[in-house]
């Protein structure tokens, strides 16, 4: 199974969960230290429609040009679908592409970036609105070779500002746990 495939069966199970949530949930906290659940799901519209007018151009302007409107599902919905269209074209695995300030990487590579935000997202969301996260078993243990590679100096952390310092997790904790840890978020977070 590709890259690419985990992640668009990632995204079924992020559907499932933005599906449920409604308009009063918007304000929820999240993971995500100072974003709300409005903050996070426009950040992944945005980041869905960058990463897929990356994919057709090679870069994308604008990574944080988000919309929710009047309906945050269907904004949603239209965002992974531009994603899926526009990496699911033939040789996009092979094609440059210019993410955000991170660089220029094959399409094979950005997929496993998106598929990082993906799992992690996914987990966010669901945190927020109190709700069972069952993520694709091979999609987090991908997502957890990929994380595994991040430069985990906080200096540079800082300066990208994209993910927090490592929380340390046991090394024989679950897959997931093991991810959210490299990608700076506290396994055990709840919603207070």
């Amino acid at each position: 199974m590709t890259t690419f495939d985990l992640d668009r069966q990632s995204l079924l199970v992020l559907d499932r969960i933005v599906a449920g949530i409604t308009a009063a949930d918007l304000d929820r906290p999240t993971p995500c230290a100072g974003w709300t659940l409005r903050d996070l799901l426009r950040h992944q519209v945005g980041e869905n429609h960058a990463f897929a007018q990356a994919a057709r151009d090679g870069s994308a302007p604008d990574w944080d040009g988000g919309r929710l409107g009047d309906d945050h599902y269907a904004a949603y919905t239209a965002s992974v679908e531009d994603y899926l269209t526009a990496f699911g074209e033939p040789g996009v695995a092979e094609r440059s592409v210019k993410i955000n300030t991170f660089g220029t990487f094959p399409g094979e590579v950005a997929t496993a970036m998106h598929l990082v935000d993906t799992v992690a997202h996914g987990w966010d969301l669901a945190r927020s609105v109190g709700v069972q996260y069952e993520p694709v078993p091979e999609a987090v243990r991908t997502a957890l070779q990929f994380a595994a590679v991040i430069p985990t100096d906080p200096a540079k952390r800082a300066e990208n500002g994209t993910f927090g310092a490592v929380v340390p997790v046991a090394g024989e904790a679950a897959e997931l746990d093991r991810f959210l840890g490299l990608l700076g978020r506290d396994p055990a977070w709840r919603v207070s």
